[in-house]
């Protein structure tokens, strides 16, 4: 009987929508479909960067839908997760997947964290009907320069390696009719860290779309502009310029053939100390005028956030067309540190 129902549940066809950046949820959207062939599921793969994503077309009855995004701030890539919000009303089953962080400590893998990714993906697929068959986190390399400095080639290599595995065995459990919730066993440290996802999906997100810049090294060659995912680079006073549709996720960086495109450590850490010098100047002034009713923690916090984001925004504008002056240019680079070789490893999923 356990046999029969898993075979009621196994897929005709696979169907996979996955975002990218840098490569790695494009790598295990192709290993899952790999996977299928060799039991003769017919599949196909969609990158919803290259896709109508405003007119989706219903998949076909019986069908495996999968989705697979990088994590950005512990959420899913917003640009997913708008697809996924606009996605058909059907009856389908449904597979989540995510690329997170992965490290490597000697043979061990240190996982990622997803965040409230599954969780909200999972509450709206399920309201439009779908059922959901799999939660599984890939903890392939981590490719945020802007935090932490790049990986090793040997790393990246193993975890490609490792990963590859992982993901043809959880496939046979998928295509033997099988769920695999894998995601389950963090969900407490991904509920301890669900404020952080919203201030990141709130706020967070804009705030690092406001950090790359191209230095001088760039001669608007525009490969940033033209493979940017979401279109988020224009061109301000003939340089590359981040918008706020910015999602972080490093393909300008990481592909960029001169290496021109950084992160502002130091401008960030500027805009910071002038963001507090401006706190401190005005806050008292403000409570004064304020009446004792409007004193909310949660008005407060919001209102400081916006300042921030005001103070920002104006700052990398100026700094925008500041950099045409050599010296400012220097200092910018001087004090980024993807533009040292300790820290600035770019990253390009392995093409496997």
């Amino acid at each position: 009987m356990e046999q029969k129902n898993r075979s009621m549940f196994a897929p005709q066809s696979l169907l996979i929508y996955y975002f990218s950046g840098t490569g790695n949820s494009r790598n295990v959207a192709r290993w899952f479909a790999d996977e299928a062939s060799n039991r003769q599921i017919p599949s196909r793969l969609v990158n919803i960067a290259r896709t109508d994503r405003m007119s989706i077309p219903p998949p076909d009855p019986g069908a495996l839908v999968a989705f697979v995004s990088p994590i950005h701030g512990f959420n899913y890539a917003p640009v997913m997760m708008y697809f996924i919000m606009r996605f058909p009303r059907v009856r389908n089953a449904v597979c989540l997947l995510n690329t997170r962080a992965g490290m490597r400590i000697g043979r061990w893998v240190t996982p990622g964290l997803t965040g409230v990714a599954f969780y909200l993906a999972s509450i709206v697929l399920m309201l439009k009907g779908y059922s959901i068959r799999a939660m599984v986190p890939v903890d392939l390399p981590s490719n945020w320069l802007s935090l932490h400095p790049g990986l090793n080639e040997r790393t990246v290599r193993y975890l490609h390696e490792r990963n590859r595995e992982k993901v043809a065995r959880f496939a046979q459990k998928i295509f033997s009719g099988r769920r695999v919730y894998t995601a389950l066993r963090d969900i407490v440290q991904d509920a301890l860290i669900a404020p952080i996802s919203l201030g990141y999906y709130c706020i967070g997100r804009f705030v690092f779309a406001k950090t790359f810049y191209a230095s001088a090294a760039c001669d608007r060659c525009d490969v940033c502009i033209k493979n940017c995912p979401v279109k988020a680079i224009r061109v301000v006073d003939d340089r590359p310029y981040w918008t706020l549709k910015c999602e972080s996720c490093m393909r300008c960086m990481c592909t960029c053939p001169r290496r021109a495109i950084e992160t502002g450590h130091g401008f960030i850490a500027c805009v910071s100390a002038a963001y507090a010098l401006v706190m401190y100047g005005i806050s008292g002034i403000v409570m004064e005028l304020l009446p004792a009713a409007l004193h909310i923690e949660a008005l407060g916090f919001v209102a400081r956030n916006f300042l921030f984001f005001l103070i920002l925004a104006a700052a990398y504008r100026l700094v925008h067309y500041s950099m045409r002056v050599p010296f400012i240019g220097r200092v910018m680079v001087w004090t980024s540190l993807t533009s040292y070789q300790f820290w600035g490893r770019r990253y390009r999923a392995l093409n496997d």
